[in-house]
């Protein structure tokens, strides 16, 4: 293997990983906000990961019956963006 292929495959490892652990926080951040208080030290950091990047969708996307589908549109999002940044190499 020479050294240009070695560092393209590096690359699309460490980005899978990095979109695979964002897509498992959210997931984690959505089903802990059904069985943990909102101040809990868990929900607070998963919250304070997550938030940013749901804030922006939550504008758009209402809430439908009490149900936030805004993480469901971020993990879309997430397998988008991973995609086409794959494209690239």
């Amino acid at each position: 293997i020479s050294y240009k292929k070695y560092w393209r495959f590096r690359m699309i490892i460490v980005i899978r990983i990095i979109f695979q652990t964002l897509t498992l926080i959210v997931i984690a951040d959505a089903l802990v906000s059904f069985v943990l208080p909102p101040f809990h030290s868990v929900r607070v950091f998963l919250d304070k990961i997550v938030d940013p990047m749901l804030a922006p969708i939550r504008r758009f996307v209402p809430s439908l019956g009490g149900m936030d589908f805004s993480p469901i549109v971020l993990i879309i999002l997430l397998e988008l963006i991973e995609f086409l940044i794959l494209q690239l190499f």
